[in-house]
């Protein structure tokens, strides 16, 4: 076994969330170490949705001028499968240029990891545990056992580290997102959409000359689509979407995952660590929130270690201070999500009214409408 000196900051996942938090640390004077998992570039198919205060603190990393691929989202059309109600959110209506993006997950990671200085890949942490003044890391690298000690340790991708002592609280929503590349005969330039059906939402966002696709359904129903020839799935989508964007003509490689809440314990689970993005809290994709809100984690996360004298950094006192900023914005980011998917996820006849109505109401009110786009956009603390 390697014993390795002790670390200012040790952050576990080099993912989009970890290596924000690393590059919003730079000129902090912290001894900051990033240890990945990952060997080489991301392949990750999916395609993240941005929204325009990502935008803004990417631009304060000095990362988004670095990214390539990126569509841009101008207006956001929601509706309801077989109901009158809608609801349309305009960047121009808004005083914003955009409401948001669409880029392949692989170019905001390289973009952002590309900027690290200290970062170990192939680093597989097997271990976290703290003490009074520290906590300590164990991981394996080529093909050796080391430990090193941090004063505060930030796990940033998955949480399954602490989920056996500290279980998080878990919600199978019964579905899976699967996800493809479709073009279209009528594409919308800049327009994302988000349409619910009793399955659960669909969304087709802009990018490039088609639309990333996030089709959810029942996981056994999602299991015979991906088996389905082209044809038939373009066909089965064009019955399921509709006609806003004319037929579809064709869909690229599909895969999928499942869907569910997990929210980390509110306290923190040990001394000197703390958790953020997807270890934190991991939602459903319907309104484009997970990633975003893991950025938000990462940046107020380096604003209350700047803020902190040296010698608190991992204390029980700095960690509540982030916690308490942090509460806000990720209790009402969760419950939004989570509403979303229980209340248009169903058939009820008693309720699809309801959700027109509600729809049409977002659509006619300025106020409700600034005010949910602004959500969607800056959390609840924007």
């Amino acid at each position: 076994m390697i014993t390795e000196k002790c670390f200012d900051i040790v952050i576990i996942g080099g993912g989009p969330v970890g290596s924000a938090l690393a590059l919003a640390l730079k000129g902090s004077g912290l001894d900051v170490l990033v240890l990945e998992a990952r060997t080489g570039t991301s392949f990750d198919a999916r395609a993240l949705a941005l929204s325009y205060g990502s935008r803004l603190l990417l631009e304060r990393l000095g990362a988004w001028n670095q990214l390539q691929d990126v569509s841009s989202i101008r207006t956001i059309h929601i509706s309801q499968k077989q109901s009158f109600g809608r609801a349309v959110l305009k960047a121009c209506e808004l005083s914003v240029p955009e409401l948001g993006y669409v880029l392949p997950y692989p170019a905001l990671q390289n973009a952002l990891s590309a900027e690290l200085k200290h970062i170990i890949h192939g680093a597989n942490v097997t271990q976290l545990e703290s003490s009074a003044d520290h906590a300590a890391i164990t991981y394996q690298a080529d093909g050796a056992t080391h430990t090193l000690q941090a004063r505060l340790a930030v796990l940033a991708d998955g949480g399954k580290l602490l989920a056996e002592q500290h279980p998080p609280e878990v919600r199978d929503y019964g579905q899976s997102a699967l996800i493809t590349h479709v073009t279209c005969a009528s594409p919308k330039s800049d327009t994302a959409f988000e349409r619910f059906t009793p399955q659960g939402p669909v969304a087709l966002l802009p990018f490039k000359e088609g639309y990333e696709l996030v089709w959810t359904a029942p996981h056994k129903q999602v299991e015979s689509m991906l088996a389905w020839s082209d044809a038939q799935f373009l066909q089965e989508l064009h019955q399921h979407f509709g006609d806003r964007v004319g037929e579809f003509l064709s869909v690229g490689r599909r895969s999928s995952f499942p869907l569910g809440l997990k929210k980390a314990p509110k306290q923190a689970p040990m001394p000197h660590v703390v958790l953020i993005g997807n270890a934190a809290q991991t939602m459903h994709p319907v309104a484009g929130q997970g990633f975003n809100m893991g950025l938000r984690d990462a940046w107020e996360l380096a604003q209350e270690i700047f803020d902190a004298k040296p010698e608190t950094i991992g204390t029980d006192a700095m960690l509540a201070g982030y916690r308490n900023a942090r509460h806000t914005d990720r209790e009402a980011g969760i419950r939004f999500t989570d509403s979303l998917v229980r209340l248009f996820s169903n058939d009820l006849p008693l309720v699809s009214p309801l959700r027109a109505a509600a729809l049409s109401a977002l659509d006619s009110l300025p106020f409700a409408k600034k005010f949910v786009a602004r959500r969607m956009m800056f959390g609840a603390n924007g």
